[in-house]
């Protein structure tokens, strides 16, 4: 299901209207009306982190809202010891990969979390932009090199693809074959730089093919087209033949983040426009059509989520303070000399 780049067509299964227009993945009703649930708890779960940003109870928090299909179509195809190194943007992906939701609202609110879990083969999500298409590249030459059958999946934005590390990335990983699937999330808006001032190609997956790699474009408002497409790399690169570049055509609804005002940058139309193209409300449709989804289940369900993220943030109100000292011991397996010094100096000052 690689797209050729040349034919100039952005993959697509469904349309904004959720009409069928491409060959639908056979899965069964039961994973369908599955993922709409993960979209739903993905909106809420980031609509609560922002009000919690709000009202001085979290850090800055970078919502997702509009990203859900990609976020979710991006990971669901993975195997349970697949690894996953994403950004900021990809919590609803670790959510679904297993990581818990408390280990996110730990990390936005500064904690040294030990939530994520070795488990789940889920790194950190990434502030420094694109630093972590290296370490997914550094994880896939392991796997490689040790003839394990897993691959890696690494997520960035489009603004993240202008910087040498994501440059580095694709050449490695071209030159080495290494079993390795690029998503670069293009949500229209690094920041307040727009995506044409990223750069001149027509298609940031067009330059997959300056390192060797095939490119794909796909709707990333389209939840089974992101997942097809992906499951096709992860399998490309399970079978040794190396390493894709994905971009997944999507936007930001929200702000950049909680720090962010983006009604200085872009206009209203603009945000008008993309409302429809939903993704929820794009892959709703297309449930309630084939009778997979009802109102009354889909009203249930939404409540539900509610009151499930609900419980989440009373637990997460009542964890304790951070303990200062994690941050010596998280560095190194064994703390070497002067850092236990400092550690010992920080304990006796506090």
């Amino acid at each position: 299901m690689l797209q050729d780049l040349s034919t100039e067509r952005m993959y697509q299964i469904l349309t904004p209207e959720g009409r069928v227009v491409g060959e639908l993945p056979d899965l069964p009703a039961e994973q369908l009306v599955s993922w709409y649930r993960w979209m739903i708890f993905g909106r809420v779960f980031s609509d609560r982190l922002v009000a919690l940003q709000r009202q001085g109870r979290m850090g800055t928090f970078t919502p997702l809202n509009g990203q859900e299909a990609a976020s979710l179509g991006l990971a669901a195809p993975l195997q349970p010891k697949d690894w996953l190194a994403a950004s900021y943007r990809e919590t609803l992906s670790y959510l679904v990969r297993g990581v818990s939701p408390l280990a996110i609202m730990e990390w936005y609110r500064g904690y040294i979390t030990q939530r994520f879990s070795r488990e789940k083969h889920c790194l950190p999500l990434q502030v420094v932009l694109a630093a972590q298409t290296l370490h997914g590249v550094g994880i896939a030459m392991a796997l490689k090199y040790e003839g394990k059958p897993e691959v890696a999946v690494t997520v960035c934005g489009d603004g993240a693809t202008s910087e040498p590390d994501f440059n580095d990335a694709l050449n490695f990983a071209g030159v080495f074959k290494a079993p390795i699937v690029f998503i670069v999330q293009n949500n229209g808006w690094a920041i307040s730089v727009p995506r044409q001032r990223q750069t001149a190609v027509e298609h940031i997956a067009c330059r997959g093919v300056g390192f060797g790699l095939p490119g794909c474009v796909v709707d990333g408002n389209d939840l089974l087209a992101v997942y097809r497409v992906v499951a096709d790399a992860v399998a490309r690169a399970r079978a040794g033949d190396g390493p894709t570049l994905i971009e997944a055509i999507t936007y930001r609804m929200g702000a950049h983040s909680t720090a962010d005002d983006p009604n200085k940058y872009r206009s209203q139309a603009e945000l008008q426009a993309w409302a429809k193209r939903d993704p929820i409300a794009r892959f709703r449709k297309f449930l309630l059509d084939r009778f997979i989804l009802d109102e009354r289940d889909d009203g249930r369900m939404c409540e539900e989520v509610k009151a499930e993220i609900q419980e989440i943030v009373e637990t997460y109100e009542a964890l304790p303070p951070q303990n200062p000292a994690q941050l010596f011991e998280v560095l190194y397996a064994d703390m070497p000399p002067q850092l236990q010094r400092q550690r010992l100096d920080m304990v006796a000052a506090s």
